[in-house]
């Protein structure tokens, strides 16, 4: 009987122990089956956490090229300047202008809109920032604060050589306008002893205000920064006038800076006619910006000359045939060290578009290059076949054949655009013909000159202007009878 009883008992135990183990069985399953997703689970939460820490993470970007960025620091491929640390919310908040917004060329079709901000100058003194600075005059505006201690100093300084190539024209023809971003330690007496040490003379002011008052000027200009240290080091150049606006590296030669000011001065919205055999000279008037251009009279009057022989009248020359005598043959040598006669390789019977950089250039060349870059993308096909681009080195002695190649590969350059140089005698004497002779290369125009050498019409545009609105204009040309 005991026996039973024990037997009874322990089957019951048996039971509650089976009763018991189920859950217990049923849960160490469901932590087997969570412990197998997670090696799938943790990878897709990390890349999504990746994902979002990438769209975070702050960016290096060029102030002068801001479609250049990179995720470490570094320098920028095309000008060489140092890339700045930028969040993608400033990015998008303090993007600067292109030059087609810069000159009213936009979608909304307007001019360029700068506010008449209350400010205040060096002297104390209350201005209005479009009325009493910009309105009517050529400017050139930086961006400093005074207790800045890297890039401040030689951009002012760099302002000051400036000043003193331009000599009277500062305060008359020219108005140099230096912006703090630090408006609220830079009070005009901090200015006034910061503009001391550089000898800032008349025409030359500096400009501070309400925080908030300043901030949305910088804004407006494209020079709103998060973090002061990193304001761009642009230097913002504008005919008010003539509605032209165009930016250069604030630490470029003073040679360029003042090519630049003074190419912009001479911007004019009127047309400037010229009877001079088909090529503008390098004394030409100021052309009109970028949705302006100037249109010189055909050469004609330049080839009226006739003579009497054997009782016929000697018929006047054709423009191709005045062309024809007008530029030289040189034997000069491209990118690809092809040697290449000027007129008869790449003139004759063509559409050119002809400007002038060099390969170590700093200032407005990379940019230039750049932009027409987008000009040839544009123009497709025509380039190569009724079309020749030309860009002629105004260092030959360092730019050889080599050095221009690598140059053009960094932009990707397509057939039907010659990088040339020579012998300097040689790339002198067609850079005097075209229009692009200077003592220092530094001192180059920005000018792009194009031609439809078969009719002996040309014009010249910037060739800082929109893509769009180039490649327009040399399609027009090349339509012209």
């Amino acid at each position: 009987m005991k026996d039973r009883i024990m037997v009874m008992k322990h089957a019951k135990a048996n039971a509650e122990n089976k009763s018991l183990n189920l859950p217990r069985f049923v849960a160490c399953c469901l932590l087997v089956f969570v412990f197998s997703l997670l090696p799938l689970v943790v990878p897709a939460q990390a890349a999504h956490e990746r994902t979002q820490a990438a769209r975070k993470v702050s960016t290096y970007v060029c102030p002068m090229h801001p479609e250049v960025k990179s995720v470490r620091p570094g320098k920028c491929p095309r000008c060489a300047m140092a890339l700045r640390k930028v969040s993608d919310k400033v990015n998008a908040d303090t993007a600067e202008p292109s030059n087609a917004e810069l000159n009213g060329t936009g979608n909304s079709g307007k001019p360029m809109q700068i506010p008449d901000t209350p400010v205040y100058d060096q002297d104390g003194k209350r201005l209005r920032f479009y009325s009493d600075l910009v309105k009517g005059k050529t400017v050139a505006i930086n961006f400093i604060f005074t207790t800045c201690t890297t890039i401040c100093p030689p951009l002012t300084a760099t302002f000051r050589k400036v000043q003193q190539e331009l000599g009277a024209r500062v305060g008359r023809d020219v108005q140099l306008i230096s912006i703090s971003v630090d408006p609220a330690t830079d009070v005009p007496e901090r200015l006034k002893s910061f503009s001391a040490r550089f000898n800032a003379g008349p025409g030359w002011t500096f400009v501070t205000g309400d925080k908030q008052a300043i901030d949305r000027l910088l804004k407006s200009l494209g020079a709103s920064v998060g973090d002061k240290n990193d304001h761009t080091p642009m230097v913002l150049v504008g005919n008010h006038s003539a509605a032209y606006w165009t930016r250069t590296y604030g630490l470029a030669p003073v040679g360029t800076l003042v090519k630049v000011i003074t190419d912009a001065a001479a911007v004019s919205t009127t047309a400037v006619t010229s009877a001079q055999v088909p090529m503008p000279g390098a004394n030409a008037g100021g052309i009109a910006g970028e949705r302006q251009v100037e249109r010189r009279a055909a050469i004609e009057t330049a080839a009226q000359a006739s003579t009497q022989q054997a009782g016929e009248v000697k018929s006047a020359k054709t423009p191709a045939e005045a062309a024809a005598s007008y530029f030289p043959n040189t034997v000069l040598l491209t990118q690809d060290n092809k040697p290449v006669h000027f007129f008869d390789d790449l003139l004759k019977g063509k559409i050119v578009l002809i400007n002038f950089m060099f390969t170590s250039c700093t200032g407005v060349c990379p940019a230039m290059t750049s932009n027409l870059a987008k000009v040839r993308e544009y123009l497709g096909e025509r380039v190569g076949s009724t079309m020749n681009m030309i860009s002629i080195s105004v260092d030959p002695t360092v730019d050889t054949p080599e050095a221009l190649k690598k140059y053009a590969e960094v932009y990707k350059v397509k057939p039907g655009w010659y990088f040339l140089t020579g012998k300097k005698d040689d790339v002198d004497v067609v850079l005097r013909k075209v229009g692009g002779f200077v003592k220092d290369k530094n001192d180059h125009t920005n000018l792009l000159i194009v031609g439809n050498v078969e009719t002996g019409e040309w014009i010249k545009v910037f060739a800082m202007a929109k893509p769009a609105d180039i490649a327009d204009a040399v399609i027009k040309l090349s339509q012209s009878n």
